[in-house]
């Protein structure tokens, strides 16, 4: 009697983690540069470091070459602001899907739903590589429990997702990472399951894992000192108003967390109009400036061109630069609203 795989068609064997690393290696100064990034976001967590962290850029990548355009202005723009504004890039290779759809640049390279994952995996980690040695840290989202073995070492800061923070698996996989990490509230609104995680990740665990060379591990972690919570509103509200952020803050009190805040200025906070985010981070600017010392960051979904499109049959028919995911800001109200955003912290600074 057949009683296992009853409903999977075939199962393909991937490269280990160790053997990509060994075709796409890092170097010294990438190395360098992970861990320099990672230790100033620690910084700012820790209050050793004044400035605002930024995560900015795409919502999701799809074309490689669009995103190291973005890159090499992103580095640019973060040079400019450096004394008040860390900026990490967002490069993120895995969305999740409320239904169906394309599942990120990670699982379907080629956007044509041929799922070739061993090409999606080098295709990522040889960008990584390429926005690193630019000297601009990454950001990306924690999606799937595997893939971090490929591409963490690369990475200075990460995400759970507000529809996986209340996620076991994910919670112990991010008490083993390497980084820094934000955990999304849910997306009804509510704090409570970005709080229980919080908890839940700075303690130890065990769990099943891969090892460098694929082989299936119980993972004894640690626990992550350093990850905090990430307001993204829910229930069709916002939760970046400075009534929000002090209930945010008296929640984190409540269960001895430390009140490190980072407000996404998309989802719900922008009633997931793109335009909206960037008068949301005005806001949180200025509750900085009347004195508001919990928010430790922001985050922006920002492209070269404004706005999403469809991801349909034709390829050769989407725009350049343009997001087939949620919608994003384009490069020239990215530039000016951080910019404007490093002068208002100055201003406090000064004050």
């Amino acid at each position: 009697m057949h009683l296992e795989d009853i409903n999977i068609i075939s199962l393909d064997k991937l490269i280990t983690p160790g053997k990509l690393k060994q075709q796409h290696p890092t170097n010294e100064s990438i190395n360098e540069h992970v861990a320099q990034s990672r230790q100033t976001i620690r910084n700012i967590l820790d209050r050793n470091d004044p400035r605002l962290m930024v995560v900015v850029g795409p919502c999701s990548v799809h074309d490689p070459e669009a995103a190291l355009e973005y890159a090499q202005r992103l580095k640019k723009l973060a040079d400019a602001v450096a004394d008040d504004l860390f900026i990490t890039m967002r490069v993120y290779f895995e969305k999740p899907r409320t239904t169906v759809g394309w599942k990120g640049l990670i699982n379907d390279p080629h956007l044509d739903g041929s799922f070739r994952i061993a090409e999606g995996m080098s295709i990522a980690r040889d960008l990584m590589l390429e926005i690193n040695a630019m000297g601009l840290p990454i950001a990306n989202e924690a999606l799937d429990p595997i893939s971090p073995q490929y591409l963490q070492d690369l990475i200075s800061w990460s995400a759970i997702g507000a529809r996986t923070t209340e996620s076991q698996t994910h919670r112990e996989m991010a008490s083993g990472l390497s980084v820094p990490i934000g955990f999304k509230n849910g997306t009804d609104g509510s704090l409570g399951v970005a709080i229980n995680a919080l908890q839940s990740v700075r303690h130890p665990h065990r769990f099943l894992g891969i090892d460098h060379e694929g082989t299936v591990s119980v993972v004894h972690s640690k626990g992550n000192q350093h990850a905090h919570i990430v307001l993204r509103g829910g229930g069709g509200k916002p939760n970046y108003d400075s009534v929000s952020v002090k209930l945010t803050e008296r929640a984190l009190r409540d269960k001895s967390l430390d009140t490190n805040i980072m407000i996404d200025c998309s989802h719900a906070n922008s009633n997931k109009d793109p335009a909206l985010q960037t008068l949301v981070a005005a806001n949180v600017a200025q509750q900085i400036v009347d004195g508001n010392q919990s928010i430790i960051g922001i985050m922006l979904e920002s492209n070269l061109l404004a706005g999403n499109q469809s991801l349909g049959d034709d390829k050769s028919q989407l725009e350049y630069g343009k997001s087939i995911t949620d919608g994003c800001i384009d490069w020239e109200t990215t530039e000016s609203s951080l910019k404007d955003l490093a002068k208002r912290l100055k201003v406090r600074k000064s004050a």
